[in-house]
């Protein structure tokens, strides 16, 4: 701890940065780095706030674009059967894109519940525990009717290996890759077929699903513990945006018994 100073934090912001680490992750290292030295200054382990000067990761939570139902609707039918799948997976259950390709008929544990159990890693290319998981963790998660029958009309027409409905087209005992669903969207892009929000990625599907529960009113505990954020403050920093009203409508409730 006696080694930290700004430029120590900084070197290790930089270091991110060159590594290719998302915005979203450097925040949320950046920010447990910062509880831990306050409260070592606080303790007076140092004394000049190791902090000072330091410009912290600049994330910025508007940055996640959302497709509106009618947009969603044309991208979802514009690629093929496994991309329409995966879009579903993504916008109707939460999933990650690992996730969604590792969709496993299997796991449908009730009508209207999906059991999430692991996901393809872009590293390995084998399946993995979930994000922030140990091996035999799992999350379940809403299932929409319409995202059942999407699985098991997939499954019915395609078949299934083992319960899994997506494998690699060159070698059915490997799982499906992202760059199969990151090919066809770069297509869509540049064909110019369907309207796609400036700015979207794959991972707005993912977005969707957290909008259109937040805006229904659904608690965001419930969403993130379905999303797999490995805390509450990231869902919040990501979707807070998606609630504009909690506070009026908190201040209407908490002025009945005061005008009473």
């Amino acid at each position: 701890m006696g080694t930290f100073d700004h430029k120590v934090v900084e070197a290790f912001i930089q270091s991110m940065e060159r590594n290719g680490v998302g915005l979203a992750t450097q925040s949320n290292a950046f920010d447990k780095l910062k509880s831990i030295l306050l409260d070592a200054h606080r303790l007076g382990l140092y004394d000049d706030n190791p902090l000072d000067g330091v410009k912290p990761p600049q994330y910025d939570p508007k940055r996640a674009v959302i497709p509106s139902p009618a947009q969603l609707h044309g991208i979802r039918t514009a690629g093929d059967d496994v991309f329409r799948l995966v879009a579903d997976l993504m916008s109707g259950c939460g999933m990650r894109n690992g996730e969604a390709l590792a969709v496993n008929i299997n796991n449908i544990v009730a009508d209207n519940v999906y059991r999430i159990t692991e996901q393809v890693n872009q590293t390995t290319k084998a399946y993995a525990p979930l994000k922030h998981r140990k091996v035999g963790d799992y999350r379940d998660v809403p299932l929409p009717a319409r995202v059942k029958h999407s699985i098991e009309w997939y499954a019915d027409t395609y078949g299934t290996i083992d319960g899994y409905l997506f494998r690699s087209p060159r070698d059915l005992t490997k799982p499906m890759l992202n760059y199969w669903i990151g090919n066809q969207w770069q297509r869509m892009k540049k064909a110019g077929l369907v309207e796609i929000p400036e700015g979207m990625v794959v991972y707005g599907f993912r977005h969707f699903f957290a909008s259109n529960c937040l805006t229904h009113s659904i608690p965001i505990t419930d969403v993130a513990e379905w999303m797999g954020h490995r805390s509450l403050d990231i869902t919040f920093k990501i979707y807070r945006h998606l609630m504009p009203g909690s506070i009026g409508r908190a201040a209407q409730v908490l002025n009945l018994d005061l005008a009473a």
